[in-house]
This record gives structure tokens, sequence and C-alpha cells, in this order.
């Protein structure tokens, strides 16, 4: 039997192969705690059920990109188009050694035996997607017999979730047994007040129960967009003002992640050196730097390695 052929959705956007050189100079140690591998298809097929096929970005441009931009380590978080099929992500970070960690995806029927397999291999959570563009149905009512499973294993929950579904998820997320982790802040609508009622909720919920938040993909909530003008270093501006408050209220639970290869963008693809830019006009000193680019991550997924 051949090799199995994929053909990216139309209209798909492929990640930018040559991107610029970051002015800014990332600390040493850093964590991309945010970042896919797709495929390739050739060898780690696209699940069936997908809702997109992306062009393939494996593991090798990953590495390249990560060493290109002054990234240490990485978090492989598994990508919707590969479902459960955690292969192609785990194949990523045991090739990475100790400098990958990975998020899975799991059903409810998942076995103790297959997540201690997982976490041999380095993977520290799970993720849930409750954007139905990407998925069938969101995930609510496995998220308990999923989380009583991973928690001995002290791992934690990613979740991705528009800013609208709040309401109504905050009291599933918040009686979980493990540690939670949200993708993106939550994906606010910046058109709006930093300080307003919307974003001000998701914040008391970040406090009530002890989340960790992405500073993540610009690109993805950005209305302004990238740069009007070649040369400049400072884009997706309106999204500036949120991510600064995330990073001043919650600078111990901060992380930061480029999203490559940015699955499902439709306007433009980022320039993946702009997005390493991006970085001090979120946090602009070089302690919160530190906390959100190197210790938070660390303390997070390489406990180990971090000093009482």
């Amino acid at each position: 039997m051949g090799s199995p052929s994929f053909t990216p959705t139309p209209g798909w956007l492929d990640h930018d192969r040559h991107p610029s050189s970051p002015t800014f100079r990332l600390p040493p140690g850093t964590v991309d705690a945010h970042c896919h591998v797709f495929g390739p298809g050739a060898v780690f097929p696209y699940a069936p059920e997908r809702k997109y096929t992306p062009t393939d970005a494996g593991r090798d441009e990953l590495f390249a990109l990560r060493d290109h931009l002054g990234v240490s380590r990485s978090v492989i978080v598994q990508a919707t188009c590969h479902g459960a099929d955690n292969r192609a992500m785990v194949d990523a970070v045991r090739a990475a050694g100790d400098r990958a960690r990975g998020i899975a995806t799991v059903r409810p029927d998942v076995t103790d035996a297959e997540l201690a397999t997982l976490h041999e291999s380095g993977v520290r959570g799970v993720r849930f997607n409750f954007l139905k563009r990407l998925v069938d149905a969101a995930p609510a009512d496995d998220l308990a017999v999923i989380a009583a499973k991973i928690a001995p294993f002290g791992w934690h929950a990613v979740v991705y979730f528009e800013a609208e579904s709040l309401d109504e998820l905050e009291g599933v997320l918040g009686g979980l047994p493990v540690p939670l982790v949200v993708d993106h802040m939550g994906r606010p609508d910046v058109t709006r007040d930093v300080h307003g009622t919307a974003f001000s909720h998701f914040l008391r919920f970040v406090d009530r129960h002890d989340v960790w938040v992405k500073v993540s993909c610009p690109e993805r909530l950005s209305v302004s967009g990238p740069p009007a003008r070649d040369g400049e270093r400072d884009a997706y501006r309106d999204v500036v003002p949120f991510a600064r408050r995330v990073v001043a209220e919650f600078g111990d639970r901060v992380l930061w992640g480029t999203d490559w290869p940015h699955p499902n963008l439709t306007d433009h693809m980022p320039d993946d050196g702009l997005l390493v830019d991006h970085v001090p006009h979120v946090a602009p000193s070089s302690g919160s730097q530190q906390r959100l680019l190197v210790d938070n991550p660390m303390r997070l997924y390489w406990p180990e390695e971090v000093r009482p």
C-alpha cells in the first residue's frame, strides 16, 4: 500500500519558510510554549475527522525555526488535524530530547498504561478545544473523566475557547482537579475596552482559579494587523494593551508561544521574527520577559530543573 496523499484545504495559507531575524534577543532558556507539527502526512496521516488539511510542517522545520529565532525549548501542542493520534507530536518531542514537552489529545477511554507511555515520551498535559469550527462537539462532558485520569501524572489541561463561551464553561473548568492553561488570552475582542466588562470577567476567572494564560497569537486577535510599512517591528498594536494587562496582573502565570505553523489563518501569514519582536511590547521589563519566556514555562514543564 502506498503512502497517503493529502491535498491542502482550498485557500490554505502556507507558513512563512523564510522568517526575518528578530531584533529582540530572546533571553537564554526561552521556551516557545505553543507550537505544532503537521505530519508529514505521508508518515503521520491526518485524521479522517479533521476540519482542515494543512500543508506539511514537520519536526525538522520546527527545530530549524527554533534555532533561527533563538528559542531553547518547545512545547508541542497536538494539532486538531491529527485528532487523537498523537504520533507526530510524540515523534517530535522524542526527537528533541529534553528540549521539548508535549500536549496531547486523548479520549475518555484512554488507559493508565497509554497515559504512562505518553508521560515517558515527554507529554505533560492534554488539550481541550471548544471552537466549534475546529471540533465536532465541545468536549465538556469528557473533561471530568479525562482530568481525573491525568491528575495522578501531575499534568494540566490546556483549553481553547472563544471569549463569549466563558460564562457557560467556567463552572466546568473551575471544578477540574488539574491546573488550567488558557490559549491565546481566551480570544478577547481587541476592539473593546481592555478595562471593560468582558476582559475583566476573563481576568477574574484567571484570578479565582489560578489559571495560566498564554499571551500568544496576536496575529489571530488583531484587527489592525501586521505593519503597514516595511521595516516596522511593532505589529499587532491593538493586541498589546490586552497582553500587557495580563502580564502586569499575572506575571508569574503567563506563557508565550509562536503558534507555528499558524493553522487556519485566512488574511495573512505572520513573520515569526516579527512575533518575537512583539514580546518586549507586551512584557516591557527584563524581569517580566524572564518570567514570561523562561521562568514560568520551566516551572510548569521542567519543574525538576527549577531550583526551590
